[in-house]
Order: C-alpha cells, then sequence, then structure tokens
C-alpha cells in the first residue's frame, strides 16, 4: 500500500498544530497592553526573516535532520550540530513535564473533581506515557490528531477573542485602556516574558521534518510557513485581545490565565462550557506534543546516526522506522521532572512547577536556534550555487540584517528569563532555579557529546 502523503492543508494545520501554543497565551497577557507592541515587534523582527530563513533552509538542504542538519552542514568540523541537537531534544522533555502539571486541574474543570497529590501525579504521568506511544507511530498515522488539535487551537482562540469583545461591550475593559498603556514595558518581570513571545513562533523548521511525508516538499514547505505564519500571527492577536479585555492584568495567572479569562467573560467559574474550553485545551497540549515529538525525536536519532548524540538515541523500529530510543528517554526524562516536581510540591505547595518547568524548556529551545542563523550566512557563502526553491531576498548587508536581528533576540529572552538581574528574595526564587537548571542541562550536554566522540572518533571538533 502507497504510503499516505500530506497534502498542502494537512502542513499548514500542522504548522498551526506545531507552532500556536495556546498555554503561552496567559504568561504574554500578562505583560499588559505592552503585550500588543511586543507581538507586532516580534512579528516583524522574529518571525519574518526566521520564516524565510527556514523556508530557504527547508527546502535547500531538506532532510529528517532539521536545524541539525542545516548546522552540521554549516560546520561538519565543529560540535555546534551536536550542541544544538542536544539543546533541541533536552527542552522537549522539560516541555512535556510543564504540561503535564497542567493536565490535573484540566480535568478538574471538566469533571468538577480536584485530583489529590497522588492521583495528580498519576494523571501527569499517564499524559506523557500516551505521548510516547503515540511517537512510536509515523506522522501520517496521527494526521487526524494534529489536524484536530489545529482545528481546536483556532477555535479556542476565536473564542476567547470574540467573547472579549462580547465581554466589553457589556462591561467595558477591565484594564486601563488609554494610549500610555501600550507603549513598551521595559520592567524586568515583563521582559522576562518577551522569550515566551518568540517561543510563540518557533517550530517551522519541525515541518521540514515532514519532508518524507509530503507530495512536494520543495513547493509545500514555504507556502506552509507563509500561510501558517500569517494566520498564527492573527489568532495569537486575537486571543490575546480576549483575554486583556476581561482579566485583569494582577490577576492573569500564567498556566491558568485562559480558563480564568472564559471563567470570567462567561460569569461562570465552572460549568458545562468551562468544561468544554478545558476539554480542548487538553487535546491541544496533547496536540503540541505529539506534533513536537515526531521533529524532536527524528532529529535527535538522525543526530546519533552520525555520532553527535548518545547512542541509544540511534534505536528505531523495525517495521516502521521511527526514533523509539528517543521517545523512550523523553518519556522517562519528563517522567522524573514530573516526580521531582510533586517532591518539591509536597515541601512547597505555592511553587509555580508550570512555569518553572516551562521556564527551562524555554531557554534550552531558544539555545539551540541560536546557531540556525549565522549557519544561513555560512550556507550562502559555502554553496552558493546549490538549488534554492525558495531564497530570501536581499543582498549581503540585508542577509546579516535578518540572520543577526533574531539572534540577538533569542540572546536577550535568554538573558531576561534565565539570569536573575535583580537580588530581590522574589526574583531570585523565580529564576535561579532556571538558571541552576540551565548550567546542569548545558554542562550534561558537553558530557554526553564528548563522552559520545571519544567512542566514535571524528575529525576536528
Amino acid at each position: 500500500m502507497e504510503k499516505r502523503k500530506f497534502r498542502l492543508a494537512d502542513v499548514v494545520l500542522s504548522v498551526i498544530c506545531v507552532v500556536f501554543v495556546a498555554e503561552t497565551a496567559a504568561p504574554v497577557a500578562s505583560i499588559g497592553n505592552s503585550q500588543y507592541f511586543w507581538w507586532l515587534f516580534m512579528i516583524l523582527a522574529f518571525l519574518l526573516p526566521y520564516g524565510l530563513i527556514s523556508s530557504e533552509l527547508g527546502t535547500a538542504f531538506p532532510g529528517d535532520g532539521g536545524l541539525y542538519d542545516w548546522i552540521h552542514t554549516a560546520w561538519p568540523d565543529s560540535r555546534w550540530g551536536a550542541r544544538a541537537s542536544w539543546y533541541y531534544w533536552i527542552n522537549f522533555p522539560l516541555w512535556m513535564a510543564s504540561l503535564a502539571v497542567m493536565c490535573p486541574e484540566l480535568l478538574g474543570y471538566v469533571f468538577g473533581w480536584q485530583p489529590g497529590p497522588v492521583w495528580s501525579l498519576v494523571i501527569q504521568l499517564a499524559f506523557i506515557w500516551i505521548v510516547t506511544v503515540v511517537a512510536f507511530y509515523p506522522v501520517c498515522d496521527s494526521i487526524v490528531i494534529l489536524n484536530l488539535s489545529a482545528a481546536i487551537k483556532i477555535l479556542l482562540a476565536v473564542t476567547v477573542g470574540v467573547l472579549g469583545i462580547v465581554y466589553v461591550a457589556r462591561n467595558g475593559f477591565v484594564n486601563d485602556m488609554s494610549a500610555g498603556t501600550f507603549l513598551p514595558s521595559f520592567d524586568l518581570d515583563s521582559l522576562s516574558y518577551i522569550s515566551v513571545i518568540i517561543f510563540n513562533f518557533l517550530g517551522f523548521e519541525v515541518v521540514c521534518t515532514y519532508a518524507g511525508s509530503m507530495a512536494d516538499p520543495r513547493r509545500q514547505i514555504p507556502q506552509a510557513i507563509v500561510t501558517g505564519g500569517v494566520v498564527i500571527a492573527a489568532i495569537y492577536l486575537f486571543s490575546a485581545f480576549g483575554i486583556g479585555a476581561a482579566v485583569p492584568t494582577r490577576d492573569i495567572s500564567v498556566d491558568s490565565g485562559l480558563i480564568d479569562a472564559v471563567s470570567l467573560m462567561t460569569g461562570r467559574t465552572g460549568g458545562v462550557l468551562v468544561g468544554i474550553v478545558a476539554l480542548l485545551f487538553l487535546v491541544t497540549l496533547f496536540g503540541n506534543m505529539i506534533s513536537w515529538s515526531m521533529g524532536v525525536n527524528s532529529t535527535a536519532a538522525y543526530a546519533a546516526e552520525r555520532g553527535d548524540m548518545p547512542a541509544v538515541f540511534t534505536r528505531r523500529r523495525k517495521d516502521n522506522d521511527m526514533p523509539v530510543g528517543s521517545a523512550l528517554v523523553s518519556g522517562i526524562v519528563a517522567s522524573a521532572v514530573c516526580l521531582l516536581g510533586a517532591a518539591i510540591q509536597a515541601v512547597s505547595p505555592d511553587s509555580s512547577l508550570f512555569w518553572s518547568f516551562f521556564a527551562l524548556n524555554l531557554v534550552m529551545l531558544l539555545l539551540s536556534y541560536m546557531p540556525v542563523f549565522p549557519a544561513f550566512l555560512a550556507l550562502r557563502r559555502k554553496y552558493p550555487q546549490a538549488e534554492r526553491p525558495f531564497r530570501v531576498p536581499g543582498g549581503p548587508g540585508m542577509l546579516r540584517v535578518l540572520a543577526y536581528v533574531p539572534m540577538v533576540l533569542i540572546g536577550l529572552s535568554i538573558l531576561f528569563t534565565a539570569v536573575p538581574l535583580s537580588t530581590d528574595r522574589e526574583t531570585l526564587a523565580t529564576i535561579l532555579p532556571i538558571t541552576v537548571g540551565s548550567v546542569i542541562s548545558v554542562l550534561l550536554g558537553e558530557l554526553l557529546i564528548a563522552v559520545r566522540r571519544h567512542h566514535q572518533p571524528r575529525s576536528g571538533g
């Protein structure tokens, strides 16, 4: 039987499923009205150049390795490809753990039942291993889940935006909407969430790892990135308006803000509607993890087969060639993180596990993208005659601007997220765990890369 191929609509919906992250709407909304400035600024300064560069690299250098392929091809004798693949992979189990932490509360809204610590942990582990097992099968086998998740994400965003308009028409805005509030805010609390906006625009390269499942990847990849990027930017801004219209900025929860917004806009803290929204939200979390697992696990296996990731990641299923080694390790690491979180919660019940785990995953993911932009410039110089079905327009000066501006923004985002720039007790309590976790993750990666290369010598390094 001929393997099913992605249609353009499937690819676009996969882009939306991968890139649009509904759970991040609340942290960004907590910035206040200046979020609109930052959204528009990041669309122009980050999303546009990143989308253009991903389109060129994904069509000129297609393959299952994604960003690892691009970096490794640019500098085959360096360790930057290995580092990027490690950062890219380790972010995933951390992110999976952060979303798993949200599941018990969401199920509580659905069933009107608040699970205790033991049941909460059981639910978290169930979420992790359902995602892990689904990753044992090709992405086309999960296309219904991906398309459904993308459709639900759009529905949720539109619903929140429409409810916001209705709420404003009846009650007015709950926040100050004077012109001055829309100016950019540069306080540390706001700047620490700017990284979340960039995170909301990452993931286009995952689509490139689906190339083998596409009918015409050289045409579909740039079309999907452009179309998906426009749709994603629009629904982000619309849903951001809905939350900002109904929820006082100071009261927005970083993990349950979307549900809070629906509750306030409908005047109900529970009931059928809130339960349905919570259930749909939960489905999108599964969709996010399943779509990302396909790209992350494939990239990790691809890098491992070239001696740049631990050998366990080379394990594939014999019947469908899926990277089960990286999937299993992701599930084990995510489970360990949730167990650690349960222990922390038992000692300190007020700890924000979602933000701690999510911020750590955020830092590691951002680190993996840092080499992509100089790699783009290096590949232009190294392979000037390579066929480029899509080519980023502009001369050398413009290309350097398009590459370095996103790189600088990523660097600043990491700084504001992972480095305590204030010595007050609250800042240190929030940021230091992220700093320590980031340092440990980086050092562990360096150790594993060194051990792997010692047992499988390569030229250079």
